[in-house]
């Protein structure tokens, strides 16, 4: 089998902007090579994947839609790298078997019904468009089995909720260290913005006096500059967008992770980074992280957009046996899993087509 997998269009993979998503088509990619699976990556210019080859494509990026109302039309620049991504894969499609898209963009969508080589959809968003719903469905019904996501709560928020496959996610283990003994201090981890409700875990860090190391690109200025306005007396440490050797460092000395969404997250990469790090996770219960967290065991759900919830669980850590966290991430989220999983999705697709 030979693939095609188109990034993202509103970052160069490495960039951060991404999101989730780079870590998630990293992650598959290894995966799927480890099962003899050819792959070829696609992504805007600038992108860097580790080891790994990808055609570079000019052009200007898209605006995240998670920074966007439900109701505002379909945006493309004029030399949109959107467009010139798909434009190759229409030159190049007869050298594939079939071809995987990881963006939450109208484009690809509504090109699929021309291509001749299949297309997957990973949607790595919950319902945020009635636009992308619309063209989305429109794909789920004309195309069955083609629409993947991560977790069933985020299918849920789709009116094709039953059309979509669940997928999970995954990571390279080896590449995370486990830390049976933590430093006196909490961890937030994703792109800084409003919609990750990061001001929450400043606010629980202020309470309870532990300090909080932020990690993540900052894509919002000015939701972060209020922040620090707002809470000048927080004992919080901004570290940037790091590396995941870097990152799994500074994670795995933490007490906890703190998931703070103000929206339905498709899954949560950075919760099972942390369990692999044997890093309980403290999350609002709402979303993928819903999916991930065992209650009381490898974490703590809490009521949505409270901060007492959450000062309250760091209270009760001392509960959570942090190799508990490690082991559930190698049953569940391991590489081999995450190849087997999509590779049969693919074969369904094919078998179909």
């Amino acid at each position: 089998m030979k693939l095609l997998l188109m990034s993202t269009s509103v970052g160069p993979l490495g960039s951060g902007l991404g999101g989730g998503v780079e870590l998630t088509l990293l992650n598959i990619a290894i995966g799927l090579q480890k099962r003899d699976i050819k792959i070829d990556i696609v992504a805007p210019s600038g992108s860097k994947l580790n080891s790994i080859p990808i055609v570079q494509i000019p052009g200007e990026l898209q605006t995240p839609a998670q920074t966007q109302e439900r109701n505002i039309p379909i945006i493309m620049a004029g030399n949109s790298v959107l467009v010139n991504m798909w434009e190759y894969a229409r030159k190049v499609q007869a050298e594939y078997d079939l071809i995987l898209n990881f963006a939450y963009d109208w484009l690809p969508f509504y090109l699929t019904p021309f291509f001749h080589t299949s297309i997957a959809h990973l949607v790595s968003m919950g319902s945020l468009s009635e636009t992308m719903d619309r063209i989305i469905g429109q794909i789920a019904a004309q195309f069955p089995g083609t629409i993947g996501v991560h977790t069933a709560i985020q299918a849920a928020t789709f009116p094709f909720a039953s059309q979509c496959k669940c997928l999970g996610s995954g990571l390279d283990l080896s590449l995370y260290e486990f830390c049976p003994q933590p430093e006196n201090q909490l961890a937030w981890l994703g792109r800084i913005s409003p919609e990750k409700g990061l001001e929450d875990a400043v606010a629980a860090a202020q309470i309870t006096g532990i300090p909080l190391k932020i990690m993540g690109k900052i894509q919002d200025e000015n939701y972060w500059q209020k922040i620090c306005t707002n809470y000048p007396q927080a004992p919080v440490k901004y570290l940037g967008f790091l590396t995941t050797t870097q990152l799994q460092q500074e994670l795995g000395k933490c007490k906890a992770l703190l998931m703070t969404p103000r929206w339905v997250e498709a899954f949560g990469n950075v919760a099972i980074e942390a369990l692999a790090c044997g890093v309980p996770v403290i999350s609002y219960r709402r979303g993928g992280p819903v999916s991930i967290i065992r209650d009381g065991e490898t974490g703590f759900l809490v009521e949505p957009d409270s901060v007492d919830g959450l000062v309250n669980a760091i209270a009760h850590l001392d509960r959570i046996d942090r190799r508990s966290c490690r082991q559930q991430t190698e049953v569940e989220y391991s590489l081999e899993a995450l190849g087997w999983r999509f590779e049969n999705w693919f074969k369904s697709i094919l078998a179909k087509s």
